[in-house]
């Protein structure tokens, strides 16, 4: 799968088993979490591409491709993440990841006969540094959130969305900068 490229995601037993075995390690992580921690932190280390320092997660997970996913340092996935398609997947450090997030990255064809042929392509998904994606949030293929956004709960984001944002509706639209006003004094630096 390379992104770009048409496929089809129906025809081969590798990509089958592929999804099969990164589905059964999810099932494993949820099974694990409670009881052990640590544990259920290692099998979610080696399903991913890479994780940095302090990434943290609640499950359930829902990955077919583990191995696209890439988490950043002090990153926070809460429960009911899925995330779907052959794409890589990049979120940045120090995300908020809200429950049941729902990030994208195959495209079907458009014409009946080709998608009932079982074609797709994928585009990767770009989440940088310090954004803060709400609850229900799903994320279209080839979407890049920009550093410092915030996009608001129960949103469809569809088109890159710029640095320093608040974002929100379906389709997800800019709503305003985020500026000095909106700090509240927590006496952070």
């Amino acid at each position: 799968m390379v992104a770009g490229d048409w496929y089809r995601y129906r025809s081969g037993p590798e990509l089958a088993e592929m999804t099969t075995s990164t589905q059964r390690t999810c099932r494993q992580i949820t099974a694990l979490y409670d009881d052990d921690q640590p544990a259920a932190h290692a099998l979610f280390t080696e399903l991913l591409g890479s994780v940095g320092a302090g990434a943290d997660f609640r499950p359930p997970l829902y990955l077919d491709y583990g191995s696209r996913l890439h988490v950043g340092a002090n990153t926070f996935i809460n429960a009911d993440f899925l995330a779907l398609g052959g794409g890589e997947i990049t979120i940045g450090a120090n995300v908020l990841v809200g429950p049941s997030a729902r990030l994208y990255t195959p495209t079907h064809a458009v014409d009946v006969a080709e998608r009932r042929a079982g074609f797709e392509r994928v585009s990767p998904i770009t989440i940088e540094d310090d954004v803060w994606l709400g609850g229900n949030v799903v994320v279209c293929p080839g979407v890049t959130i920009g550093a410092g956004s915030i996009i608001g709960a129960g949103s469809v984001v569809t088109k890159d969305v710029p640095a320093g944002v608040i974002a929100a509706g379906n389709p997800a639209r800019v709503v305003r900068e985020i500026g000095p006003g909106d700090r509240v004094g927590l006496g952070v630096v």
